[in-house]
């Protein structure tokens, strides 16, 4: 693990935030600018102003990381870009948008669940979900973990415009499959998975379509794009630092 300050200067500390070897967001920090923000840290990599956000249309079967001691397919080799790290995951059998950035006050904002931004995904379920089923994701399911929070669902007309998968989706010649528009506002693990399996329709294939304003559009597999001007200042919006009421500790009388 290391970390990365943003040294900005119409602020009064540094912005530290934590990768590991992989190059994944893992946590941030405040240090006071009169402390030495090196100190009890592992060495520091000082970043530009400027920051360079991208995003990716991560193919099905790579890692979302930057190295793997198996030798499998990961994001290196996909992004030559040094200095940018994933915000965010997607799982290996999962495709769609993933974002990369060398912000780490973006970085924060998009990994915390606190900030309940928007993530939209196309799902391939088995068969039809009827009208309840969809009912029951937008009120929130009960997983192993807790309750989700309500979701948007819509069931699709017609299959989305995607790219052929490499490896082809589970197919069994008498049960059809259905596409839904699932937004979610939290992050769990393999949360989109385990909501359509609780409503009794595994997902069969999944696409991250967008993350708040940003779209995956026509981005083929394994391509990526700098983000344009109106998709930066949106995700910038979000990485906006919130004030927060200071606590006041009051003491217990005796």
């Amino acid at each position: 693990m290391f970390t990365v300050p943003e040294i900005r200067d119409d602020q009064r500390f540094w912005f530290a935030w934590s990768v590991d070897q992989n190059r994944r967001y893992i946590g941030s920090r405040r240090i006071a600018k009169g402390r030495n923000p090196r100190a009890g840290t592992s060495p520091l990599i000082e970043t530009a102003p400027m920051s360079r956000t991208i995003k990716l249309h991560k193919p099905y079967g790579v890692l979302c990381q930057f190295t793997d001691p198996e030798g499998r397919p990961t994001l290196a080799d996909l992004v030559p870009i040094p200095g940018v790290y994933a915000a965010g995951r997607l799982d290996r059998d999962s495709e769609g948008l993933l974002l990369l950035t060398d912000d780490g006050p973006l970085a924060h904002r998009l990994t915390d669940p606190r900030f309940e931004h928007p993530k939209t995904y196309l799902v391939q379920v088995e068969r039809l979900p009827t009208a309840d089923a969809l009912e029951a994701l937008r009120r929130g399911v009960t997983l192993g973990d807790g309750p989700t929070k309500p979701a948007d669902v819509a069931l699709l007309d017609d299959p989305p415009d995607l790219p052929e998968r490499p490896v082809p989706i589970r197919f069994r010649k008498n049960v059809p499959t259905a596409w839904l528009r699932l937004t979610i506002r939290e992050g769990r693990n393999r949360q989109v998975r385990r909501m359509t399996a609780a409503i009794g329709h595994p997902t069969l294939r999944l696409v991250r379509w967008a993350v708040g304003g940003v779209a995956l559009d026509d981005l083929a597999p394994g391509a990526w794009a700098d983000l344009a001007d109106a998709e930066g200042e949106g995700l910038r919006g979000l990485a906006a630092i919130e004030s927060r009421p200071r606590r006041v500790s009051r003491r217990r009388r005796s």
